[in-house]
C-alpha cells in the first residue's frame, strides 16, 4: 500500500514540476491510477517472435526472475529472521545470483533477433562484470571472520 502512495506522490510532484495536470483518470485525484497501469500490464498481449525459439525466449526471463527472488531466502531480514540459515550462504548467494546472465543470455538468443540477442549478451556481461569483484570482495570478507554463515554477521552488530 506505501508503494501505491510513493508512487501517486511521484506522479504529482513530477507533474507540477513539468506544469501539467497528472494522473487523475482513475478514482478521485488519480489515486487509483498505479492500479490500473498494473491491471494494463497484466492483461496485455504477450508478443511472441515468429522465428525465434519459444520456448527460450520465455523461460529466459523466468530463471533471471527466480534466481534473483530465490537470493532473498538467503539473506538475513533479522537475527532469526531468515528463511534458509545455512552454514554456506554467502557461496549460495554467489551461486544463485550468477544464474541471472544465463536467463537474459536465453531471451535474446530465443526471440532470433541480432539486436536482441546483442543486447543479452551486453546484459550478461555487465552483470557477469559486477560479479567478479563482488565475489572477490564477499569472498575476501568471509575468510576475515572464518565464518560463511550470513546471520553470523548480524550478531557482530
Amino acid at each position: 500500500m506505501g508503494v501505491l502512495v510513493i508512487v501517486w506522490l511521484e506522479r504529482k510532484i513530477s507533474a507540477a514540476i513539468q506544469q501539467r495536470i497528472g494522473p487523475e483518470y482513475s478514482g478521485p485525484l488519480g489515486i487509483l491510477q498505479a492500479l490500473a497501469d498494473g491491471t494494463k500490464l497484466l492483461l496485455k498481449e504477450d508478443l511472441l517472435p515468429s522465428r525465434g525459439n519459444i520456448r527460450l525466449f520465455r523461460v529466459g526471463p523466468s530463471i533471471a526472475v527466480i534466481s534473483i527472488l530465490l537470493s532473498y531466502l538467503i539473506i538475513p531480514f533479522g537475527y532469526h529472521l531468515v528463511l534458509a540459515d545455512l552454514s554456506i550462504g554467502f557461496f549460495l548467494w554467489i551461486d544463485i545470483s550468477s544464474i541471472v546472465p544465463i536467463g537474459l543470455l536465453m531471451s535474446g538468443y530465443g526471440s532470433n533477433n541480432k539486436y536482441s540477442f546483442s543486447g543479452g549478451l551486453r546484459a550478461a556481461a555487465q552483470s557477469i562484470s559486477y560479479e567478479i569483484p563482488l565475489t572477490l570482495c564477499v569472498l575476501a570478507i568471509s575468510l576475515r571472520v572464518i565464518c560463511w554463515n550470513m546471520n553470523f554477521f548480524l550478531s557482530l552488530f
